[in-house]
């Protein structure tokens, strides 16, 4: 497995945007994500894989397929001054056996 990326880095594909966009509305396997953001499955196979290296989705293997669903949430926010906030949170779920939101997160002023 790969170090943790950035958050930035990781929602900063537009195509990984996409795949969290499809997985939001309900579990899928590889060919369905792909129709549903047209792209080929090796570039598909990709972006899931970080997305999962990273804890934002899991996967689970149903006969022959692979069904991806999101694991945890992604949260944004950004403001202007006075606050000058800046910050992209994956938040703790209860069972998270993955870093606490305070190692992954990222806030800069």
């Amino acid at each position: 497995m790969n170090a943790p990326r950035e958050p930035l880095k990781i929602l900063g594909s537009k195509a990984r945007l996409q795949i969290l966009k499809v997985l939001s509305r309900r579990d899928m396997y590889v060919s369905e994500i792909m129709d549903q953001v047209g792209m080929d499955g090796k570039t598909a196979k990709h972006h899931l894989q970080v997305l999962e290296e990273n804890g934002i989705v899991s996967s689970r293997i149903e006969g022959r397929r692979k069904y991806y669903s999101m694991k945890r949430g992604v949260e944004l926010h950004i403001s202007p001054s006075p606050q000058r906030r800046y910050e992209v949170r994956f938040p703790r779920q209860e069972g998270d056996s993955l870093k606490g939101e305070e190692d992954m997160n990222r806030e800069r002023p």
